[in-house]
C-alpha cells in the first residue's frame, strides 16, 4: 500500500480550509454550520442520493456542478435542518445562503454549494445563518477540519475524519475526508454526507471516474437500516499541481481508503449499534453478483438482530444470500464466521457452537476499534467475483433513537 494514514490533523490538503461554528441553528449549543475553501481552479466530483424526493440542495449543487465544469470554490454545510420538502422557501433558502457566502469570499455564486442534514420538512433558521457567515468565514484555517467535520453531525456518537498522505514524484500528497451518518442508512448513497480534499491536480473526467469507482465499493456498500434519504451527497474537490496519468492507481487507491474508512466508520456508529459487520463473498460468477448478496446479508433484520443476541444462527446468513436474486448451488458453498468454519461445501461442520457464540460476544462487547468486526465470509466456488459489505447489529436502542428522534 502506497498510502499512510496520519494520526493528527495539522496538516492537511495544501491550500484547503475549513471551519465549523455554532449558528444557532440548532436547540443546543453543539456547531451546526461549515465551510469548506478551495483554491482557485479546484475540481470537484459529486455523487447524491438516489430518491426520487430530494433537498433543493441536491438540485443546486448538480446544475452548478454542470454550469461550472466541476470548478467549485466553496461548500457550505448546515446540520439540524434537512430543508427538504420545504417547497420554494427551501429552494430561495439555499440560494441566499450561497449568495450571502460568495460576496463574502469574493468568488462567483454558482462556485458556492451548499449541503442540509437534519429533520426532514424543517426549514433553516435563515437569519441565523445568515447572520453567522462573517464569523464563519472568519474562522477558516487550514487545521480546522476537526471543528467542519463535528458541525455536520446530527445523531452521530462520533466524528469520522481521516487524512492520509503518500509521496509521488518525490511530491507529498495529502488526502483529507470526513463524514456525517449514523441512520437511515443503506446503499445507493445513504442519509450521510462525506467531503473528500486531494492537493493533487487531475482533470475532470478522470476525477469523475476515481469518484465513481471510489462510491462502489464504499458508501454504496453500507448498511445500518435499509432506508435512504432525501440530502444524501459526497462532494470531492483536488487542487495542486498536475498528476501524471501514470500515477492515477495511487490516488484512486488513496481515495478508496479514505471512502472506505469514512463508510466503515458510519456504520460502526449506526444507531445503537455495538458493533462492525463485515461481509466477505468471493466466488460468484462476477462482481455484480457478488455485491448483490454481500448487501442483501448485511441489511437482513435477522441476521442483524442475530448478531445483537451473539445467536450464530448461521441459516439466518444463508437464507440472506439465497434471496439476492442471485443462482447459487449450495453444495458448492463454503461459510466461515470470525475463523470458525460452519460450511464446507454446502455440508455442515461440526463446529463448537459455544465458541462462536463467545466470538460474536468479544466482538459486541469490544471498546477499541478494530476489534468490534463481525467476519462473515462465504465462497460459492464459482467464478471470481469479489465484494465486501459493511453494516452494523439492530438493538433495543435503535428503535428508542428513532421512535423519539422528533419528539
Amino acid at each position: 500500500m502506497n498510502w499512510s494514514r496520519r494520526s493528527n490533523y495539522d496538516y492537511l490538503s495544501k491550500g484547503f480550509t475549513f471551519a465549523g461554528i455554532s449558528a444557532g441553528l440548532k436547540d443546543s449549543s453543539k456547531k451546526d454550520l461549515a465551510l469548506i475553501l478551495a483554491p482557485n481552479n479546484s475540481v470537484c466530483s459529486g455523487v447524491f442520493t438516489q430518491s426520487s424526493v430530494k433537498a433543493s440542495c441536491i438540485d443546486i449543487c448538480k446544475q452548478r456542478l454542470r454550469e461550472t465544469s466541476g470548478f467549485i470554490r466553496a461548500i457550505l454545510v448546515n446540520s439540524g435542518h434537512a430543508n427538504a420538502c420545504t417547497g420554494s422557501q427551501g429552494l430561495r433558502d439555499s440560494i441566499l445562503a450561497t449568495k450571502e457566502l460568495s460576496k463574502l469570499l469574493g468568488c462567483n455564486e454558482n462556485e458556492v454549494l451548499i449541503c442540509s442534514t437534519g429533520v426532514i420538512g424543517v426549514p433553516i433558521p435563515m437569519t441565523n445563518l445568515i447572520e453567522a457567515l462573517p464569523n464563519l468565514v472568519d474562522r477558516l484555517d487550514h487545521n480546522n477540519l476537526n471543528d467542519a467535520s463535528e458541525a455536520i453531525l446530527t445523531t452521530d456518537l462520533v466524528q469520522k475524519k481521516i487524512v492520509m498522505e503518500t509521496v509521488i514524484d518525490g511530491k507529498n500528497i495529502c488526502i483529507a475526508g470526513f463524514a456525517k451518518g449514523s441512520g437511515m442508512i443503506y446503499p445507493n448513497m445513504a442519509t450521510m454526507l462525506a467531503f473528500l480534499t486531494c492537493d493533487a491536480g487531475i482533470d475532470k473526467n478522470s476525477w469523475d471516474q476515481i469518484i465513481n469507482n471510489a462510491v462502489k465499493v464504499s458508501f454504496n456498500t453500507i448498511t445500518v437500516d435499509g432506508e435512504t434519504s432525501t440530502n444524501d451527497t459526497f462532494l470531492a474537490i483536488n487542487s495542486g499541481d498536475k498528476i501524471h496519468k501514470k500515477n492515477l492507481p495511487i490516488i484512486q487507491e488513496g481515495v478508496n481508503l479514505v471512502c472506505q474508512y469514512l463508510a466503515k466508520s458510519i456504520a460502526r456508529d449506526g444507531e445503537g449499534a455495538n458493533c462492525l459487520i463485515e461481509v466477505l463473498v468471493q466466488g460468484t460468477k462476477n462482481d455484480s453478483d457478488a455485491i448483490k448478496i454481500a448487501k442483501k446479508i448485511t441489511n437482513s433484520s435477522l441476521v442483524k438482530t442475530a448478531i445483537h443476541g451473539s445467536d450464530p444462527n448461521w441459516g439466518r446468513i444463508i437464507s440472506a444470500a439465497g434471496n439476492a436474486g442471485i443462482i447459487f448451488d449450495l453444495q458448492k458453498v463454503d461459510l466461515v464466521i470470525g475463523e470458525f468454519v460452519i460450511l464446507e461445501k454446502g455440508r455442515l461442520q461440526n463446529f463448537n457452537k459455544q465458541k462462536v457464540v463467545s466470538y460474536l460476544k468479544s466482538k459486541m462487547n469490544s471498546t477499541y476499534l478494530q476489534d468490534d468486526i463481525v467476519e462473515i465470509k462465504i465462497h460459492f466456488n464459482d467464478g471470481n467475483g469479489y465484494a465486501k459489505s459493511w453494516g452494523c447489529d439492530f438493538s433495543k436502542q435503535y428503535i428508542e433513537i428513532n421512535s423519539e428522534y422528533t419528539t
